[in-house]
């Protein structure tokens, strides 16, 4: 562990006697901690990290475990620089485990909202997520998913004029690409790496950004990014049944995955195919 995150305002990190690195996001360092009495931490950790981000992430995380009943680590400090939780384990990737999982996205989904948004911005890697609420989840989408990626010089740089006409195309059509739905609890980054296990073996969800919004904008994360097994899906759709057509709207609402790649990370990849390819379909 670099000597560099001794500085931080915490009473655990001093008494650390072993550090693991560990795969975590693309913008935070990720270590697996233990003190001399063996017991295991996990510190998320960024020294520039925005001021607010990991208070923001403490509080999404409570958010689901108290307004959804779903299993999030336990926080036991919170600075401007890190996030200290318990230490959990890998998920064990069987079919029964994501079966459960499957469940309990189904049931933060049961959670209802009056609007959409919440009632502060939140954050999506180092970018702000722009959560100012409406009453009109197609609204909401347009202007805090993809036009709002759409001011970002890196984005810009990436994609070509028509690239930027054909999103302003797709935001205008939403209302009849995307049937109207109703707003629920979303965790917001759901993909595979963001899903491990408790001690007892029960899915546990990490690293959320939470809003509300419609159910399928929050499925089409875990649904093109490195999807689970299909006993996932079939356990959600007994417990949530998603409309008609639900698949095939997945690539359209995992725009804003994509534009957010391209607003931290510019064109590198196949990131500004994928974008293309999208609006080919869909306009």
């Amino acid at each position: 562990m670099n000597a560099r995150w001794k500085s931080l305002p915490s009473a655990v990190v001093p008494s650390v006697v072993e550090a693991e690195s560990l795969s975590g996001g693309a913008v935070n360092d990720v270590w697996r901690l233990t003190l001399a009495d063996g017991t295991p931490y996990v510190l998320k950790g960024a020294l520039d990290a925005p001021a607010d981000l990991f208070r923001r992430e403490a509080e999404g995380l409570e958010v689901l475990r108290e307004r959804a009943g779903v299993r999030t680590p336990q926080v036991f400090e919170v600075s401007a620089q890190h996030l200290l939780m318990e230490a959990l384990r890998p998920r064990p990737d069987t079919d029964e485990f994501w079966e459960a999982a499957g469940r309990a996205f189904a049931e933060l989904h049961a959670v209802r909202g009056e609007g959409f948004g919440w009632d502060s911005d939140g954050w999506l890697g180092l970018l702000r997520q722009e959560n100012g609420p409406t009453a009109d989840g197609h609204e909401f989408f347009a202007e805090r998913r993809i036009r709002r990626y759409l001011r970002e010089p890196k984005v810009r740089g990436a994609l070509e004029p028509s690239d930027l006409a054909g999103l302003e195309r797709i935001c205008e059509r939403l209302p009849y690409l995307v049937p109207k739905a109703p707003s629920v609890l979303n965790h917001g980054d759901l993909w595979r790496g963001n899903v491990v296990a408790s001690a007892a073996g029960e899915p546990v969800f990490i690293d959320p950004a939470v809003c509300w919004m419609w159910a399928e904008s929050d499925l089409s994360m875990i649904y093109c990014c490195d999807p689970p097994p299909d006993r996932f899906f079939r356990a959600y759709e007994e417990l949530s049944p998603p409309a008609d057509g639900w698949r095939e709207r997945m690539p359209l609402l995992h725009l804003r995955e994509h534009l957010s790649v391209l607003a931290h990370f510019g064109g590198n990849g196949d990131t500004v195919a994928q974008v293309r390819h999208v609006m080919r379909t869909f306009t």
